[in-house]
């Protein structure tokens, strides 16, 4: 949360997540601190989903063509 904090409108931050916005809640477990944090990364996002398979499974297939 600090890091969020001292960078929350002064820097950019990239962060990648396989989890869903709304897993969060749950993992971080402190409702208080996941609302602050997710307050600051979802107000002036730009969000990028990535769907499909897995780059790990098609690259290993390959391999063994």
């Amino acid at each position: 949360m600090e890091i969020i904090e001292d960078r929350h409108g002064k820097k950019s931050t990239t962060i990648t997540s396989q989890l869903a916005i709304e897993a969060w809640h749950e993992i971080i477990g402190e409702q208080t601190t996941a609302d602050a944090m997710l307050d600051r990364f979802l107000h002036t996002v730009h969000r990028s989903n990535i769907k499909g398979e897995s780059m790990r499974n098609e690259l290993k297939t390959k391999q063994y063509i």
